[in-house]
């Protein structure tokens, strides 16, 4: 990263001349202690100090960003800046120790005009320290992109741009990135990124459809959601955390649609993919709701032969419902499943 920055500036003392520049341009504005003395921490390329410094003013930087005096330098010398600033901060310990340094370094970046790809590389590097950006960071990320996309930009070549400032893409960035845009009703731009990851060779992982399939589910997008899903676990051999299968059987059962939520779960086991007691819950919860009686047994069997017990009065209503559908056989099978789970 340093040999692609340092490539893209002839003079070493670049930073420090256009710093003495901006010196006597703001002279004959009122102070900023609090700029001036980040100022003289890049000045002297001290920038371990920049996060005891933002430490110690905090009730200053309420108002306006720390690092907006970076504005009155050319591109390619903000760019330097703050890339130095980033690797600096790598080496820090506690690694959340710059955690409001990079918060402040981030809302500039993306606030600032062409924020992207630099605001990506500052996300980038906090979230590697294990630190989230402030909910804010959401819609103006968002935003951003948008910007970005409107100019018929590809999501792969959006995300490659980051390695001409001496970044690479990763699955970190484009997972917070595909919740931001869930977060402010973009879903279809967030599909477009999800599709698009590939390319800037960052594959989906379980966050990746995770968020997107937990929000078409809480749209009530059922069929979507589940041709989501079949393309992580088929394409992408990945098994669906327990809290995306859940919302997928909520939302089927909100939308009265018993036997796809059927043809999931057979879906799923077909593939191997682990399908817990919850899931099941809400399936046959939803199959009695709708009167389904002869489903919902199957469904016990199928249940029960996973060893989940259905609650009590789940039981009762199954055994009663097939009773009332004159499903004498089914019913007496679903008692006597009961009886050798000893239930």
């Amino acid at each position: 990263m340093v040999t692609v920055a340092t490539r893209l500036y002839s003079s070493p003392n670049l930073i420090r001349h256009s710093l003495l520049r901006f010196s006597s341009v703001s002279k004959f504005s009122p102070p900023n202690y609090l700029e001036e003395s980040i100022k003289a921490a890049i000045e002297a390329k001290n920038y371990g100090e920049i996060p005891n410094i933002l430490a110690a003013s905090k009730g200053s930087c309420q108002n306006a960003n720390p690092f907006s005096f970076l504005s009155a330098f050319p591109v390619k010398t903000r760019t330097n800046i703050v890339d130095e600033i980033l690797q600096s901060f790598s080496s820090l310990r506690p690694r959340s120790r710059p955690g409001f340094a990079y918060s402040c370094l981030l809302s500039y970046t993306l606030q600032s005009p062409n924020p992207l790809p630099l605001a990506l590389a500052v996300l980038q590097r906090t979230l590697r320290s294990g630190c989230l950006p402030v909910p804010q960071t959401h819609v103006l990320l968002s935003t951003a992109w948008l910007e970005s996309c409107c100019h018929a930009k590809l999501v792969s070549n959006i995300l490659l741009e980051m390695q001409s400032i001496g970044y690479n893409p990763d699955c970190g960035i484009c997972n917070y990135l595909i919740l931001s845009l869930c977060k402010v009703d973009q879903l279809k731009e967030a599909i477009k990124v999800l599709k698009g990851m590939s390319g800037a060779g960052c594959f989906p992982d379980l966050d990746s459809y995770g968020t997107i399939i937990c929000e078409m589910s809480e749209l009530g997008r059922t069929a979507d959601a589940v041709g989501m899903m079949k393309e992580m676990v088929a394409t992408f051999n990945l098994s669906p955390r327990k809290e995306i299968l859940v919302k997928i059987a909520a939302a089927f059962r909100a939308n009265k649609e018993t036997l796809r939520a059927v043809e999931m779960i057979e879906f799923l086991e077909r593939k191997n993919v682990d399908v817990g007691f919850d899931v099941y819950d809400l399936v046959l919860e939803g199959c009695l709701e709708c009167r389904q009686f002869v489903l919902a047994g199957k469904v016990v069997m199928r249940m029960t032969g996973k060893g989940f017990i259905p609650y009590i009065s789940v039981r009762q209503r199954v055994v009663a419902g097939l009773a009332s559908v004159d499903e004498w056989e089914l019913a007496s099978a679903v008692r006597q499943r009961f009886s050798d789970m000893n239930s």
